[in-house]
């Protein structure tokens, strides 16, 4: 098939990239000319693992090609997909200027039948408001689909490449059939490819990511309470994770969620319900709660350092929201970098992918170091905010050695806090209750 994908963030790059892998003539669209010479060079704006390879062998093979130019990609294409993005309004809601802007830009280029699928998470009814659109602009018929997407960053090639579902919301079962042909070669293990209303579509992407989000809040608000009352979260995590109606998925204590979704989508949904003057406390809570979880790593570093924060350095292990991506979006380390710099603390960091990202906030106000041990030369402390896998077994008496005082500050709960403790050093986690904690 021929096919367009509008807009080449992290959804609209992993879907133009891997439905070309599967055989589809694909066009890549983004209005930033500079986004477009990087990937005509063969390279990535982002950071996805496995990623860029698919690029490069599908650009060699002649599958795909990116352009700014919107009109003649619309021509060429079959079936054009949607991937803009949809920022949080300051009502906190969703902001679709990016879609209405691609909707009137591409009417007059419809040359035929298309169908233009949204994958932009959307609110509930944008769907059929972008089907009136484009209906009264457009000399062509044009369907309009919903298929909203489930990749995570860091693990997007592999989701989009095996889906443990695919969604699409349709008017018409001949746009299913069309779509279902297309995701076929993604569904040979038999995973469902289910049909429904674009409301409920629409609705899916929603209550997908806030069932993800209330988990995280969840489990971050019990492991304060464990911590408070003696407990361990990572024994009681075991404890309820076994049983098969809860289970493990998303349920690790932390320092707060982040990244471009959770945060915008719990918000979307919060606006959507007082739009319709429906109650939605639940997901304010999960906001609240993550919002405050975001401080929590910094009010076990104050308590440590008392009234001589300011005269310290603390070094950070991870700026990324999440590992496997150079995404900073809402990150907890940025937050704790803030509190930091603040408090008068200065701030060694590192992190494998997001450094180039976190200097265009903080230009020289911090340092950013090319090593995780290079972090630790003169500092204080370390502060771990993002799990990336090389930070899971450090040579702790190397870090002794570098660290000015043993002290670290476990927003992801890597170590086992006897290990951390034979090694000298003071450890505070998220709901484990250590001996320092206690004094």
């Amino acid at each position: 098939m021929k096919i367009g994908v509008i807009g080449t963030g992290y959804v609209g790059l992993v879907t133009a990239t891997c439905l070309a892998e599967s055989g589809n003539d694909v066009i890549g669209i983004d209005k930033d000319a500079s986004k477009i010479a990087v990937l005509d060079s063969c390279k990535l704006p982002i950071y996805e693992p496995g990623l860029l390879e698919l690029v490069q062998r599908n650009r060699r093979e002649e599958r795909l090609r990116f352009t700014t130019d919107l009109g003649k990609a619309v021509a060429a294409s079959q079936i054009l997909f949607i991937g803009v993005g949809t920022p949080q309004s300051t009502d906190g809601g969703a902001d679709l200027s990016n879609l209405w802007a691609v909707a009137d830009a591409l009417a007059p280029h419809v040359n035929g039948p298309k169908i233009v699928v949204i994958k932009s998470t959307v609110p509930v009814g944008t769907n059929r408001a972008l089907a009136e659109r484009l209906a009264r602009h457009a000399t062509h018929p044009i369907e309009v689909a919903s298929k909203p997407e489930f990749l995570k960053e860091g693990a997007a090639v592999d989701d989009f490449m095996k889906p443990d579902r695919v969604v699409v919301g349709v008017r018409r079962p001949e746009v299913a059939q069309t779509l279902q042909e297309l995701y076929a070669p993604f569904l040979r293990t038999e995973h469902p490819f289910l049909v429904m209303s674009p409301e409920s579509a629409e609705m899916t992407k929603y209550v997908a990511n806030a069932m993800l989000s209330t988990k995280i809040s969840f489990i971050n608000e019990m492991a304060n309470l464990c911590e408070s009352m003696g407990a361990d979260i990572n024994d009681v995590r075991r404890g309820i994770g076994h049983d098969v109606r809860i289970g493990f998925q998303f349920l690790f204590p932390g320092a707060g969620y982040g990244g471009s979704c959770f945060p915008k989508d719990v918000r979307a949904l919060v606006s959507m319900a007082r739009a319709r003057g429906a109650a939605s406390e639940m997901m304010e809570a999960v906001d609240r709660v993550n919002e405050a979880q975001k401080q929590v790593l910094f009010a076990k570093i104050r308590r440590h350092y008392g009234d001589k924060l300011n005269d310290k350095t603390l070094a950070i292990w991870g700026l990324a929201f999440k590992p496997r991506t150079d995404d900073i979006r809402e990150a907890p380390a940025l937050v704790l970098i803030d509190a930091l710099l603040t408090a008068g603390a200065r701030v060694r960091a590192h992190d494998p992918e997001a450094m180039t990202n976190v200097r265009q906030i903080y230009g020289d106000r911090i340092t950013y170091c090319d090593r995780p041990y290079g972090a630790l030369e003169g500092a204080d402390g370390l502060a771990i905010v993002t799990e990336w896998q090389e930070f899971r077994n450090p040579d702790f008496e190397l870090m002794g050695r570098l660290l000015k005082e043993r002290a670290i500050f476990d927003g992801r709960n890597l170590y086992e806090p006897k290990t951390v403790a034979a090694a000298g050093f003071a450890y505070y986690a998220i709901g484990r209750n250590t001996d320092m904690e206690k004094k």
